[in-house]
């Protein structure tokens, strides 16, 4: 097993009324630099989000969660963001906005293996 290496990682929220600060959340983003490794999981649950807000469009909602990891992966769907480096991505995905789909703050921990510290966020934070 790799040495313990740092990362960052945000949750990924799902905020339908940016005004009443009510989110549900529905992803994770998992950077590592030494790593080279940068990938997004999220979750559409439908129900979930409905009993937020019962007139949020969950078509778009997914399309913009899609185009988040798609960034994540450098995609080439992913538009002109996606090409940048990934440390240029983790940060513009993680920058502060007022979207449906939002970012939490960063946060650090320390892996060998990112692809399951990333599941196990998700876990945890997303269910």
């Amino acid at each position: 097993m790799p040495d313990k290496q740092i990362y960052e990682y945000a949750i990924i929220r799902v905020v339908p009324k940016v005004e009443r600060e009510e989110f549900i959340n529905v992803g994770v983003v998992l950077f590592s630099k030494k790593l080279k490794f940068l990938k997004t999981l999220y979750k559409v649950d439908e129900m979930r989000l409905k009993a937020l807000s019962d007139t949020l469009d969950i078509e778009e909602v997914a399309q913009y969660l899609k185009a988040f990891q798609q960034i994540s992966e450098g995609s080439a769907e992913g538009g002109p963001i996606a090409k940048l480096d990934q440390p240029s991505r983790f940060r513009w995905l993680t920058a502060t906005r007022s979207t449906i789909v939002q970012a939490s703050k960063v946060h650090p921990g320390f892996c060998g293996e990112p692809e399951q510290a990333l599941e196990k966020l998700f876990t945890q934070m997303v269910g």
